[in-house]
């Protein structure tokens, strides 16, 4: 057992506590912070695969500014104190269908991995995952759904602002 799979081992079970700790936690602040810990050992896994740059945006941009912004609402909002809710009816089902896509996938992943089902491989470009190639393509072939991202980020902050101000009143 080298010492990079022994890390990728241990990251991945903190990753899968994490994640459970979030779905778990009652208090709303906790689920937040637990999912700043499995941001944070996601950015881990990008250093192993040896790409810095997706891992410093991804502790920069989801651990620091957008889980920064949950608190802050969460916070504001006064979400941790509010009590249960009945679930919609529709939620349940829901969820049960995307748990058995969700295991299907994994199913066909780890099966193409093993060589039960042929994998696309191709050889990528020397200079894929640069900074210069991401913002490349962010500004160029991707710049409506950056755009739509902006303006969705926006429209939530408006919202939990407007929201606040109705419940002050």
């Amino acid at each position: 057992m080298t010492l990079q799979l022994l890390l990728f081992i241990v990251l991945a079970l903190v990753a899968i506590a994490s994640a459970l700790g979030m779905l778990i936690s009652r208090n709303a602040i906790y689920s937040a912070l637990f999912l700043v810990l499995n941001f944070a050992t996601v950015a881990v896994f990008f250093l192993l695969l040896d790409a810095p740059f997706i891992a410093v945006a991804q502790v920069s941009v989801y651990t620091g500014a957008i889980m920064v912004l949950f608190l802050f609402v969460i916070m504001l909002l006064g979400a941790e104190r509010a009590g249960l809710i009945q679930a919609i009816r529709w939620q349940i089902p829901l969820a049960i269908a995307l748990a058995i896509v969700l295991m299907l996938e994994a199913v066909f992943i780890l099966l193409g991995q093993r060589g039960v089902l042929p994998m696309i491989t191709t050889q990528l470009p020397q200079d894929f995952g640069s900074p210069a190639e991401v913002g490349s393509l962010l500004f160029s072939r991707y710049l409506l759904p950056f755009e739509i991202t902006s303006v969705l980020l926006l429209v939530a902050m408006v919202g939990a602002i407007v929201l606040t101000i109705r419940e002050k009143r």
